[in-house]
């Protein structure tokens, strides 16, 4: 579901302006739509969960902080930091490489998600954030891999 979201938002990033990152904007429309449903505080400790299970996948992410309000402070400053390129075979697979720190960080907020709200909550809120991308998720059957 990460990989589908950060194409989506690649896609849409599309134009002659300069444009933060898909992996930023995806966080910031879930840091959006979480912190209305649930609150900053709620999310800011999912972010903060989940960034610290991306540290240990993702050498990159360590200068990434979480900061007040859930902002992400450092993603993209890292050496190996860098915007991947997408692979859906990967998405398929659920393999990242070195360097895909934000995917990992975005698979691990989505799945502590699935794993608190339930899969249907998941899917629900991500369509909200995201009424125009393909959100059928036939990769979530446990709802872990949300």
């Amino acid at each position: 579901m990460a990989h589908r979201l950060l194409t989506y938002e690649a896609g849409a990033g599309q134009s002659t302006e300069p444009m933060e990152s898909p992996t930023l904007r995806v966080y910031e429309k879930l840091r959006q739509s979480l912190s209305a449903f649930a609150g900053v505080a709620a999310f800011e400790a999912l972010a903060f969960r989940a960034l610290t299970q991306a540290k240990s996948e993702a050498p990159g992410l360590w200068a990434v902080k979480v900061a007040a309000g859930g902002a992400l402070q450092g993603l993209g400053q890292g050496v190996d930091e860098q915007e991947p390129q997408i692979d859906k075979d990967k998405d398929m697979a659920g393999e990242f490489q070195p360097g895909e720190g934000g995917i990992i960080l975005i698979a691990r907020l989505l799945g502590l998600l699935g794993l608190f709200l339930g899969e249907a909550l998941t899917l629900n809120l991500l369509r909200n954030a995201w009424p125009g991308a393909a959100l059928d998720d036939h990769n979530s059957g446990n709802g872990r891999k949300a």
